[in-house]
């Protein structure tokens, strides 16, 4: 057996493994979306440039729908590959909103990866620096008379609407290979504190912190033989340190035309994918069902996103550097 194939046999097995460990579900920091393979981005700035095309994707979650004030969530990101001084290099942009009850979360991050070749792949060492902002509609407040838990005057409560803003990073590796792709990246490094307050008020009288969450993603693309068939396996693993949980994936694609699958989240909902390629456009829809005791109150969470690729051609000798072509 070569050595490329050991290495990728002993990842798939080590983190089939980690799949398999009792867990708990975390309370979600960054949104969960079931269909992670399609936005790397999102959870790790490393994935940057890591394809031959600038990608430009644009994602939404409807979380637990039947749930008033349940999370929504939209998403947009941008990546391409560039050569410096004969250097490749990814850079990219991110952009998160999301809302859940009276809150709203938006993010928004440039990124920066640098490439090198390994064992027979390409690393990917990337950064990401932006700004988080987070908002309270204080006024949307309501207190029933008569409630045994709250009160109208009590000070942690806001009354007003508050926000605030606070610098935000995100680091990570990313490497890929003819066999597969692994991801480790953390977001929220710097665990920053948000400060709020309203327009009305001078100091901040509330504040928020962002937990640093760590992500583990991994996936294949593996073609049957003799068939117009490939099977595309893939997994996440997200833990704030103190919770854990995991999505794992089965994917399959008939002629690089169309796809489909199931997914599992620990302990919380199995899922329904598909999607389809149309030259440079690629859509995708999923379906989530809840297995946990919020079944009881949701039918599900719907998730679509939108991607456009343009190939590009880094050759130095190829003056035409921009060409379309289906994606891959």
């Amino acid at each position: 057996m070569s050595r490329s194939r050991t290495i990728y046999y002993t990842l798939l097995a080590m983190l089939m493994v980690a799949m398999l460990l009792p867990v708990k579900i975390a309370a979600q920091s960054d949104a969960l979306f079931s269909q992670y393979w399609a936005l790397p981005t999102y959870y790790n700035p490393a994935a940057a440039g890591t394809s031959d095309s600038i990608k430009i994707t644009a994602g939404a979650k409807m979380q637990w729908v039947g749930i008033t004030n349940a999370p929504v969530t939209f998403t947009g990101m941008a990546d391409s590959p560039f050569k410096v001084f004969g250097k490749r290099i990814g850079v990219g942009i991110m952009f998160s909103q999301e809302s859940i009850g009276l809150f709203s979360n938006i993010n928004i991050g440039a990124q920066l990866a640098y490439k090198l070749k390994l064992l027979g792949g390409t690393l990917s060492i990337g950064v990401q620096i932006g700004l988080a902002n987070q908002t309270f509609r204080g006024t949307d407040v309501f207190i029933p008379e008569g409630d045994d838990f709250h009160s109208s005057e009590d000070a942690a409560i806001p009354t007003n609407d508050i926000a605030g803003m606070a610098f935000d990073m995100a680091a990570g590796v990313f490497y890929t290979h003819k066999l597969f792709w692994a991801s480790l990246s953390s977001t929220h490094v710097l665990q920053p504190t948000i400060k709020l307050s309203s327009e009305t008020a001078t100091e901040s009288e509330y504040e928020f912190e962002m937990g640093r969450a760590l992500y583990l993603m991994a996936g294949s693309n593996i073609p049957i033989k003799n068939t117009l068939f490939e099977i595309q396996p893939s997994l996440i693993v997200r833990t704030d340190f103190s919770t854990f949980t995991g999505d794992i994936t089965a994917r399959v694609r008939f002629k690089k035309f169309l796809s489909g699958g199931i997914g599992y989240r620990w302990k919380d909902a199995v899922s329904i994918m598909v999607g389809g390629e149309y030259k440079n456009f690629f859509l995708g829809y999923c379906y989530d069902y809840p297995i946990s005791a919020i079944s009881r109150a949701s039918s599900g969470s719907h998730e679509v996103f939108l991607q456009y690729n343009v190939k590009l051609n880094l050759q130095d000798k190829n003056k035409n550097k921009h060409k379309s072509i289906r994606i891959m």
